[in-house]
């Protein structure tokens, strides 16, 4: 955050005004949020109160040429509305969206009371009950959803969603593997093939709060789609296995919190077999460990030779020889971070 306010860009005034959030001569000022690689984020003072607002970009800020549609936040701002039917209070209350200027506005989270879930782990604070929350959370939203098959017609982003999560995760991934490229590319096929509940899409620590009550607040849904729910427990899954590597010391109680995770998470689904859904998480995880190491947005906390190298034993394998149980695949990591 910047260290002092600065006039508002000229898209993020507009949205407000024509948002009827603000008069047309109210004073604004603000301030920059860091840590986004697809959106502009900013706090924003106004003569009601704090806001936050984002715009998302065409062109994501990372080494790779990697572009989505500014659109794509309108179906954030549904997936909030959803999430908060089905969790009350377990993602910002959105305030405005201008699909044109590509503004979303929310309430602001005051940071002294929501602690950053990504922080928290790389300061070796490891709590199951926390990720027990976050599974139970997710699954809850899933399962709202999973019984409103008309909220289908609200997510009609296909291509968005590949083109900012399975080509540039999986695909990008098979083009530097070639000899991995069939069960990568299935993994495509079978996430596309399973399209049943309401899918988040970025379910991971650097969007996820902890608030006052120790509660999760999910950030971020810029990949909102109507798809395979299996996908986002993987892909929070995934970021828990790789701070293994990134925080060594706690990498049991990682690992642990990966089993409290998925445990919460399995408990409670109703739309489908639970372990029908484990087998494609179960499988999907080591293309999506591999991804962040070799994909268009690699995790920027490993940055060893050793630790991809680690990455890469574990994912190839498992991707050549797929599990059934997500317990099968933290044995397999944990086994190798051992080792």
């Amino acid at each position: 955050m910047a260290d002092r306010d600065t006039p508002v860009p000229l898209e993020f005034a507009q949205a407000l005004r024509e948002l009827g959030l603000v008069a047309a001569d109210a004073p604004l000022s603000g301030s920059p949020l860091t840590g986004g690689v697809s959106s502009d984020i900013w706090r924003i003072e106004t003569p009601s109160g704090t806001v936050c607002a984002k715009r998302a970009l065409p062109k994501l800020r990372v080494a790779a040429d990697w572009r989505a549609p500014i659109a794509r936040n309108r179906y954030e701002a549904c997936w909030m509305r959803v999430a908060n039917e089905a969790v009350p209070g377990c993602t910002p209350r959105v305030l405005g969206q201008h699909e044109a200027l590509g503004v979303l506005v929310m309430d602001y989270l005051d940071p002294g009371h929501h602690a950053l879930w990504k922080q928290r782990l790389r300061d070796g604070a490891v709590d199951a009950g926390f990720a027990r929350s976050v599974g139970d959370t997710l699954v809850r939203i899933h399962s709202h959803a999973a019984a409103r098959p008309e909220l289908a017609a609200q997510f009609q982003t296909d291509a968005i969603f590949f083109d900012i999560r399975l080509e540039p995760y999986l695909l990008a991934t098979a083009q530097k593997h070639p000899e991995l490229a069939p069960a990568l590319q299935a993994l495509v096929a079978q996430t596309q093939s399973h399209k049943c509940s309401l899918v988040h899409g970025d379910v991971s620590p650097k969007n996820i709060l902890i608030d006052a009550y120790g509660q999760p607040v999910l950030l971020d849904a810029e990949c909102a789609w109507w798809g395979d729910p299996a996908f986002d427990l993987a892909f929070c899954l995934n970021h828990l296995l790789l701070k293994c590597l990134w925080v060594p010391p706690v990498h049991c109680a990682l690992i642990n919190g990966f089993d409290a995770l998925a445990r919460a998470y399995l408990h409670r689904v109703d739309w489908e077999p639970p372990e029908a859904l484990e087998r494609r998480a179960a499988a999907l995880l080591p293309g999506l460990l591999l991804a962040r190491v070799d994909g268009k947005s690699p995790v920027e906390y490993l940055t060893a030779e050793p630790q991809w190298r680690t990455v890469r034993r574990v994912a190839s394998q498992l991707l050549r020889q797929p599990v059934t149980r997500l317990a099968e695949v933290a044995a397999a990591w944990a086994w190798e971070v051992d080792s």
